[in-house]
């Protein structure tokens, strides 16, 4: 009788153990994020789009290769490249949340993502700065920003209580989030807001997002990080990737905590990506995908029609939105250009 309760005792213990995992879902381990590209001001010879190359540089640093997910496209065509990728970021920039080739292209993925969490599909999308405004207005399908002084300054973050038990700080080292709310490591380069006060005002973005930080300009609080509850959704109106990828500015912080600090968010959304079972149908389509089929163009502090393309491509080319007389998020020194 020993005997048989003991292997029954062993059965038991071997299908508890070994059945989890099982049935725990592979982590993809060569992620592929798209990086949404926007209309210059001017179309010039090198190209009529960019994607600013600090983002690109960002997602690789923690372990991902960017895809450029070009405007103008056919839904067709971003709806077969949806399937692909593992993730996408709508950057910051200047052009219009309502109308104009990155607001389709944002509202078509951001449809398709919605769509796909409820089938079990897990995509995940960041906005950054202009991002982020895009994100508060395909949730709320209204433009809910005001005009704040926050052009070019870096501010320390304001915590909410929320913020601790949300996805996306609650695995952050404690110094790090010491670093993120008492030093100005966090920088702005955005002329509209989504004030806490429109915010609250907003049942469909109170009941879509969770406020995590927010800032003040000194006369207007403003949200400042939120991520969705029910979806993989985040977004920053301050830029992370520029801490150690953008030195044109003085106001851009590169301390070692600003530094670090911008590989933890790096390091969170890449990780999102992975749980992103998305795939090219063919390595060889993957390859062709890939933003290393073009070249950066290094800008500096020339003005764009002073450059001289170096890709190959002219349909692709990374190019800053500053030179060409566009607001102050473009401010960088590489660049590449999807048409």
């Amino acid at each position: 009788m020993t005997v048989n309760y003991n292997m029954k005792s062993f059965i038991c213990l071997f299908v508890f153990i070994v059945l989890p995992a099982v049935l725990t879902k592979e982590m993809n381990n060569r992620p592929v994020i798209g990086v949404l590209a926007q209309e210059l001001y001017k179309p010039l010879p090198l190209g009529s789009s960019y994607i600013a190359a600090s983002y690109v540089k960002y997602l690789e640093s923690a372990g991902a290769r960017v895809v450029p997910v070009k405007i103008n496209q056919t839904y067709n065509e971003y709806e077969r490249l949806f399937n692909a990728i593992n993730g996408v970021l709508f950057p910051g920039g200047g052009v219009s949340i309502v109308a104009s080739g990155y607001a389709t292209a944002a509202s078509i993925f951001y449809e398709l993502a919605i769509k796909a969490k409820y089938k079990g599909d897990y995509f995940p999308i960041w906005g950054t700065c202009l991002g982020f405004e895009e994100l508060t207005y395909l949730t709320s399908g209204k433009v809910l920003l005001t005009a704040t002084n926050t052009s070019g300054v870096a501010l320390p973050l304001i915590f909410t209580n929320d913020s601790a038990e949300s996805r996306l700080f609650s695995g952050f080292p404690a110094d790090v989030i010491s670093a993120l709310a008492s030093e100005p490591i966090t920088e702005n380069s955005h002329q509209w807001s989504l004030t806490t006060e429109s915010y609250n005002k907003s049942k469909e973005l109170r009941d879509f997002y969770s406020v995590l930080t927010t800032n003040n300009d000194g006369n207007v609080e403003f949200v400042s990080t939120m991520e969705a509850y029910d979806f993989p959704f985040y977004g920053t109106q301050w830029h992370p990737e520029k801490n150690a990828f953008e030195w044109t500015r003085s106001y851009i912080p590169h301390s070692p905590s600003a530094v670090k600090s911008m590989f933890y968010m790096a390091d969170f959304f890449v990780n999102e990506a992975r749980k992103s079972s998305h795939q090219f149908p063919s390595e060889e389509e993957e390859r062709d995908a890939l933003i290393y089929n073009y070249s950066p163009i290094y800008t500096g502090s020339k003005r764009c029609q002073k450059l001289v393309s170096l890709t190959p491509d002219p349909a692709v080319a990374l190019l800053l939105s500053a030179l060409t007389g566009g607001p102050p998020a473009g401010h960088v020194t590489q660049c590449h250009f999807p048409c």
